[in-house]
């Protein structure tokens, strides 16, 4: 009996050791994960070049990871090269815009939101009118901004690129053709100077189009000129009129010759005027 007390004692003892070692370990091991964490953690406060180069090596890590597991490397900032914007953003004017070429010419409203607002602002700089800019471009391309004609027009103006890659050196080269921002930019400065140098826009438009010396331009002159009154009105169409109540007078007094009853003069005009 004595015996096998001791026995489970014993083994009590022993199972209690190997407890009270593990504990212990186990403390040490996490106290030295602590030390390498906080070491780190130093480290990389002090030495930022070492924090830039982890980031890096990190960030190569998941995208090859990406790669792997998908085919292709995520890229979470890609809708910043989109050219759009909410169209319900703009003014009420440019949104009406907006939405009736988005119908008339079958694009996403949220592309034309960006044209159309640069060419108001475009607008406002060169003294152009800003619907007559569109015109051009719905003319030109159906605001197709990757067209190309049989001559070599391109992008959303049907800019001559070979003509005028002058121009796009502030943009990075010829390329800057097919962005629709840029395209617009340098095709409202050709336009511009087609324009000064007929004395008048009807002139301009043929010089655009490359008619000045042919005995007609095909109608373009008379096509975007169209196009043009249609987006005026569209935009005149969105500016609701206000309506201004005048202040109320005093009545005046009745004649005494007026007969009983008489209608007084309304004392409310409404006054409609654009604003």
């Amino acid at each position: 009996m004595k015996a096998g007390t001791r026995a489970f004692a014993g083994l009590r003892t022993f199972a209690g050791d190997i407890t009270a070692g593990f504990f212990e370990l186990t403390h040490s091991g996490l106290a030295l994960v602590g030390l390498a964490v906080t070491f780190a953690a130093l480290t990389l406060v002090a030495r930022p070049d070492l924090r830039q180069t982890g980031a890096e090596q990190l960030m190569g890590w998941l995208q090859e990871r990406q790669v792997a597991m998908d085919g292709f490397a995520a890229e979470p900032f890609a809708s910043e090269r989109a050219t759009a914007s909410n169209p319900k953003a703009l003014p009420r004017e440019q949104e009406a815009v907006t939405y009736w070429l988005s119908k008339k010419y079958s694009v996403a409203p949220e592309p034309l939101a960006v044209l159309v607002s640069e060419a108001y602002a475009i607008g406002a700089r060169t003294k152009l009118d800003p619907t007559l800019i569109l015109a051009v471009m719905a003319v030109e391309s159906s605001f197709n901004p990757f067209a190309q004609s049989n001559v070599g027009a391109q992008g959303l103006m049907q800019v001559m690129t070979r003509v005028h890659t002058d121009k796009y050196e502030d943009f990075g080269g010829r390329f800057a053709a097919f962005d629709p921002v840029a395209n617009l930019r340098v095709g409202v400065k050709v336009l511009q100077e087609c324009i000064t140098r007929a004395g008048s826009l009807e002139g301009g438009l043929r010089y655009y189009v490359g008619a000045a010396n042919l005995p007609d331009d095909s109608g373009y002159a008379v096509k975007v000129l169209a196009e043009h009154q249609r987006l005026r009105d569209v935009a005149n169409a969105s500016v609701k009129p206000k309506v201004v109540t005048a202040k109320a007078q005093p009545a005046a007094k009745t004649s005494a010759k007026a007969p009983a009853g008489a209608p007084q003069q309304d004392q409310k005009v409404a006054l409609l005027g654009n604003f």
